[in-house]
C-alpha cells in the first residue's frame, strides 16, 4: 500500500527522540495500541515514518528515531562480548557492531530490525553499552571488542 500512488493522510501521530509516542499531543500509555502500531510501521521510499493497518495507512512525525534503544544486555564470552538490546517496542535484539555510528551531539546510534531502521541509545542504555567501549590511541578510534574482534564505531554514519 504505501508503494501506492495515493495521498496518505497524517493523523498528528508523534514519536519524540525518547520514543514517546503522542496522539494529538497526548501521550499514548496503552502499551498494547503502541507495540501494535510498531508491528506495523514502515519507511516509504523517502524514509518517511507510517503506519500501514490492513487497508489503512498514515504518516507520523518522528522526532528523530521511530525505536530507541532501552537497555543493553552483555553476554561475555572467551573472546569477547557479545550484546543485546532492549528497543522501546518491547523486543530483544543481539546488536550488530559493525552498525553502530556516533551521530550528531555524540549520540549513539545503530541499525535494528535487519537493517530498515535506526535507534537512537537512550542515555541509560548509552552508560550500559560504554562500560565495553574501548580505545584505540594509534587509531584514535572507539571501538567494541565482540566475539574476540574489534568493530570500530564510526562518526555519523557513513
Amino acid at each position: 500500500m504505501a508503494g501506492e500512488n495515493k495521498k496518505i493522510p497524517f493523523y498528528d501521530i508523534r514519536i519524540d527522540k525518547e520514543g514517546i509516542w503522542y496522539y494529538k499531543g497526548a501521550e499514548m500509555f496503552r502499551r498494547e495500541i503502541v507495540e501494535l502500531f510498531y508491528r506495523h510501521l514502515k519507511k516509504d521510499e523517502a524514509g518517511k515514518y507510517l503506519i500501514e493497518l490492513e487497508n489503512d495507512c498514515c504518516y507520523l512525525e518522528v522526532e528523530d528515531t521511530a525505536f530507541v534503544v532501552k537497555s543493553v544486555f552483555c553476554s561475555e564470552y572467551e573472546n569477547g562480548y557479545q550484546f543485546f538490546l532492549l528497543l522501546s517496542d518491547g523486543t530483544i535484539e543481539k546488536l550488530n557492531p559493525d552498525k553502530i555510528w556516533i551521530g550528531q551531539d555524540n549520540v549513539l546510534y545503530c541499525k535494528i530490525k535487519s537493517g530498515p531502521f535506526d535507534a537512537r541509545f537512550s542515555r541509560a542504555s548509552y552508560y550500559q553499552l560504554a562500560e565495553y567501549i574501548q580505545y584505540d590511541p594509534q587509531k584514535d578510534v572507539y571501538f567494541l571488542l565482540v566475539d574476540g574482534i574489534p568493530y570500530y564505531i564510526k562518526q555519523n554514519r557513513s
